[in-house]
């Protein structure tokens, strides 16, 4: 109900600042919707936005999956931490901008550099987020593994993934927030489709309109995939450590 209230309140607060400005540097939400209306009939508003979904997808994925191993190798072998970690500076602090002029400098205007410029920003926020995770691993639990004789499957998956899971979910749920920004900066710069594109065209024909006509129904699609799919990941991903609090409340 507070969402609700909170959304209305806004759309309010929209309306207001519409009527009181130029309608075209501030259309209000009717003609905004209605915009989007013929966008999504046309078929190009679900067409962009799939193909900008599907982009942010594969660099998320790709960041991931190498951001979390060097991560957790980063946070248990101190030798591999030393080698690595000014390439990581390097990486973090490198503007997002630079490499993906770089990437489109050097493999040309291509999809595989878009998707890999995208997820090479992302990588250096995952490696840090689980490389943390990975030193604060119990060192008891390992000693207990080592005493049962765990199998190394069996460690991962009931001792490392539990512990790593709220780093995980950290890593996930600010990567995404990352990674779609710099995929519209990715499309606006070298790619002919996509919700940047689009925007870009609105931006040149100074098109408001169809600007929040493509930016509002993306960041909708991105507080749906918050809301319905990381926060309850993290939930139950992080029910274990509220059954030991309970269990310790007990005690």
């Amino acid at each position: 109900m507070i969402r609700f209230i909170s959304l209305a309140a806004l759309l309010l607060l929209w309306q207001i600042g519409a009527s009181l400005s130029d309608p075209r540097r501030l259309p209000g939400p009717t003609a905004v919707f209605e915009k989007i209306y013929e966008e999504a009939v046309s078929g190009g508003l679900f067409s962009n936005l799939t193909i900008t979904l599907a982009r942010v997808v594969a660099a998320f994925a790709l960041a991931m999956s190498f951001g979390s191993a060097i991560g957790y190798v980063m946070g248990r072998n101190k030798l591999a931490d030393r080698l690595l970690d000014p390439w990581l500076v390097t990486l973090l602090n490198l503007p997002a901008l630079v490499v993906i002029v770089l990437a489109y400098v050097w493999a040309g205007l291509t999809e595989v550099a878009a998707i890999g410029a995208v997820a090479l920003n992302k990588l250096p926020n995952a490696i840090v987020v689980v490389r943390e995770g990975a030193r604060a691993l119990d060192p008891h639990l390992e000693d207990m593994a080592h005493v049962f004789r765990f199998s190394p499957a069996a460690r991962f998956k009931h001792l490392v993934l539990p512990q790593l899971a709220p780093y995980l979910a950290a890593a996930t749920r600010s990567g995404l927030s990352l990674v779609w920004k710099i995929v519209l900066v990715v499309e606006l710069l070298g790619r002919s489709n996509g919700v940047g594109f689009e925007i870009n065209m609105a931006f040149q024909l100074f098109d408001m309109k169809l600007l929040l006509a493509y930016a509002l129904p993306f960041v909708a699609l991105m507080l749906g995939v918050e809301t319905f799919l990381v926060q309850p990941l993290e939930r139950h991903v992080s029910r274990w450590r509220r059954g030991v609090s309970r269990r310790l409340d007990r005690v």
